[in-house]
C-alpha cells in the first residue's frame, strides 16, 4: 500500500523532543496514541513507535501539523499552527486520504481557525477528504480516559470502513 491509498491520515500536533530524537511519531512512553490505536481496532496488535511504517499496510498514515519539535505543544505560536494547517491542506490534497484525523482538538482549532470545533467529524473537507478531530493522546490530557479515547478512535474507524 502506498501513501496515496490511505483510509486515514493521522496528524499529530508536532514532534515532542523524544519523537524528534528517535525520528518516530508519538515516541514518548506515556503517550497513549499507539495503545489507543490498537484498542480502537485500527491495528491488530500494539505497534511500537519504531514500527510506524507498518501503518501503511493497514491503510493508515501519520504526519504532524507543525514540524518543529518542542517539549510541549503550547510552545508553538499561532502563526506556526496557521502555516502548518496550510501545509497540511497541501499534503492532503496531494495524498487524498479518505479521512484526515487531527489528533488534538486544540491543534485542529488552531490550524484551521475553527474555534468552536468539537471532537468528532467536522463539516470541513479538503477536496474529497473528510476531517475528524480526535482527542490528544498525550499523557498530559487528563480530560480523556484511554477507554473513552479508544471509543472515539473506534467511531472514526467505523466511519472510515464504510464503503469498504
Amino acid at each position: 500500500m502506498a501513501a496515496e491509498d490511505l483510509r486515514v491520515l493521522f496528524c499529530g500536533i508536532n514532534p515532542g523532543l523524544m519523537s524528534a530524537a528517535s525520528g518516530h511519531h508519538f515516541a514518548r512512553p506515556g503517550n497513549r496514541f499507539w495503545p489507543v490505536l490498537h484498542a480502537s481496532g485500527f491495528t491488530p496488535r500494539l505497534l511500537r513507535p519504531e514500527e510506524e511504517r507498518e501503518l501503511l499496510t493497514y491503510g493508515l498514515g501519520i504526519t504532524n501539523v507543525v514540524t518543529r519539535a518542542t517539549a510541549r505543544a503550547d510552545e508553538l505560536s499561532p502563526e506556526e499552527f496557521t502555516e502548518g494547517g496550510r501545509l497540511l491542506e497541501e499534503k492532503v490534497a496531494r495524498l487524498r486520504p479518505a479521512w484526515l484525523a487531527v489528533v488534538g482538538i486544540t491543534a485542529y482549532r488552531s490550524a484551521f481557525g475553527d474555534r468552536t470545533a468539537q471532537v468528532g467529524p467536522q463539516d470541513r473537507t479538503i477536496g474529497a477528504t473528510r476531517v475528524w478531530a480526535l482527542p490528544n493522546p498525550s499523557g498530559l490530557n487528563a480530560h480523556w480516559s484511554p477507554s473513552a479515547m479508544a471509543a472515539e478512535f473506534a467511531r472514526l474507524r467505523e466511519a472510515a470502513s464504510e464503503g469498504d
